[in-house]
């Protein structure tokens, strides 16, 4: 019955060990955060027939993405 209470002690520890490692993953010397909000990509949504499909094929819209089933 020891080595069960050993083995639960050690990962106890362990568990403990990693929590208080945790926080410290950003330094203080790290660049704070921007507090304005960042611009994000936007997909087109426009796409005429014959530009390139928006999804990076290669491939015309009508032949790849705008292909009717």
């Amino acid at each position: 019955m020891t080595g069960f209470f050993d083995r639960f002690s050690k990962r106890y520890d362990r568990v403990q060990r990693e929590k208080k490692r945790a926080p410290g993953l950003v330094s203080p010397d790290d660049a704070p955060l921007p507090d304005t909000p960042v611009d994000q990509a936007h997909r087109r949504q426009d796409s005429g027939r014959n530009d390139p499909c928006p999804c990076g094929s290669g491939k015309k819209y009508k032949k790849c993405c705008g292909k009717a089933s």
